[in-house]
């Protein structure tokens, strides 16, 4: 059961929300389901994030344990990134929420368009 407590800054629920919450670290976990991917190809797959914004998203998924960098030696070095063990299990609860976009995106669409046609 849930209670309102279970809601507060410092609960274990309003920290899967907030790793959720940004708009980046789900698109870029979810880029990343297929194995090892170096940042430029990663961009390419991804569409519409800016380098800068990749390597902050990336950045804050390895803080959190979702993401791993691994630099390979030679000449020139390559760096690549995968999920984590941790990050494969946001992996269902990601597209779960896909799910229900698919299924009721149109919905919240015309939600919005009653919205700002009544203001």
């Amino acid at each position: 059961m849930t209670t309102d407590a279970d809601f507060l800054a410092d609960c274990r629920a309003r920290l899967a929300f907030d790793l959720l919450a940004n708009t980046w670290n789900a698109v870029v976990l979810w880029a990343l389901r297929g194995g090892p991917v170096r940042h430029g190809e990663l961009r390419e797959r991804i569409g519409g994030i800016s380098q800068k914004v990749l390597t902050e998203t990336l950045r804050r998924l390895e803080f959190n344990g979702l993401v791993a960098r691994r630099a390979h030696p030679g000449s020139p070095p390559r760096v690549d990134y995968e999920l984590t063990e941790l990050g494969r299990t946001l992996l269902a609860p990601i597209d779960a929420f896909g799910a229900w976009a698919f299924e009721h995106g149109d919905a919240v669409l015309a939600a919005q368009d009653r919205y700002t046609r009544e203001r």
